[in-house]
């Protein structure tokens, strides 16, 4: 029985996929399996991951057809075997020490989670180093509850602070935990941070180190051009699963009007991804969609009860812009920046 299971989820992860699995195989802690779920990739990236597992035993492979990638982290949960439970996505890599010092922290603090903090590479070498979710220590359940639990519940608009990521690739957790609680991914949009919630919220005790171990490959092409076209259906599914969280565990005193400010931030989130290069509607339609998204009850809502102010960056023009109801004007600017890309 291997201490720590790595998930790694994969799909049409060819030219990465290489650097992922080697960095894993290659921990300086040995104690560990690797189960590669294969998310019906078209690519060679199934060949790649059997090829893993016949050069190291440590290697398991999940065939399945695409289903996304909460199913998939679902699947190498079910499969995993380990103690506890690491995450990686095909596209990124851990630095090779990242699982003795995050295990050695744990057992050190007799934790039953871990977290440390990520790093940001561009193609370029150029790099930008982020905290974990707490800084170093040790940290108890009322600590979890107020630290993470707290902040993705209800702060998630940027006043320019930045707010709480919910990465669960920066955490080493309990398979019991998860297990016996039965703590799942769902969905295509923010599941990771649903799921960390859920967890920190049975979580006894979270030893955290600063080291950015995790390495986030930075790909500025697919950043500008990535548009989801079912933006607003996944939101509104996130919404719903955050509700029926809030609700379980009686969490809205821990943060009043959290529906709010999630509310905004996703709104925020939904125009940026309307105005994406990579959206093939007219300008019309995509101010028409612009109306319709702010006219949605919960949006609408949030929007009458809190004007927020002093966010960062664009983010305040464009919150102006849509509390005035400025949508052709928002839709040329955003005309604009996008020009060339």
């Amino acid at each position: 029985m291997p201490v720590i299971s790595v998930i790694v989820p994969v799909y049409q992860a060819e030219s990465f996929l290489h650097t992922c699995v080697s960095f894993v195989l290659g921990q300086t802690f040995r104690d560990l399996e690797l189960i590669l779920v294969d998310d019906g990739s078209t690519d060679g990236s199934g060949a790649l991951c059997d090829q893993a597992a016949r050069e190291d035993s440590r290697v398991r492979v999940i065939h399945k057809a695409n289903g996304g990638v909460s199913r998939a982290r679902n699947d190498g949960i079910a499969a995993a075997q380990g103690e506890y439970i690491a995450f990686c996505d095909a596209d990124d890599y851990i630095l090779p020490n990242t699982l003795e010092v995050m295990y050695a922290a744990l057992t050190g603090a007799g934790a039953d989670t871990a977290g440390c903090g990520h790093c940001l590479l561009w193609p370029d070498g150029r790099r930008e180093e982020y905290p974990g979710a707490l800084p170093a220590g040790t940290y108890g359940p009322q600590e979890l509850r107020e630290g993470i639990v707290k902040p993705l519940l209800g702060q998630r608009l940027d006043f320019g602070q930045g707010v709480l990521n919910g990465f669960i690739v920066r955490f080493l957790f309990s398979r019991e935990i998860v297990r016996d609680n039965q703590i799942v991914f769902e969905g295509a949009y923010l599941e990771d941070e649903l799921f960390l919630m859920e967890y920190c919220l049975h979580a006894r005790k979270l030893a955290m180190v600063d080291d950015p171990f995790y390495i986030y490959l930075q790909n500025p092409a697919s950043v500008t051009r990535n548009y989801l076209p079912r933006y607003q259906e996944e939101f509104a599914r996130f919404l719903a699963r955050k509700q029926a969280l809030a609700e379980r565990y009686e969490l809205d005193k821990l943060s009043p009007g959290w529906e709010d400010s999630t509310c905004w931030a996703g709104l925020l989130i939904a125009v940026g991804n309307e105005f994406a290069p990579g959206n093939p509607k007219s300008l019309r339609e995509k101010i028409a969609c612009l109306k319709a998204l702010c006219a949605r009850p919960e949006l609408a809502g949030a929007m009458e009860r809190l004007r927020p102010k002093g966010l960062a960056g664009n983010k305040q023009l464009v919150a102006d812009l849509l509390l005035g109801s400025h949508y052709t004007l928002l839709a040329l600017l955003y005309q604009i920046k996008n020009r060339g890309k």
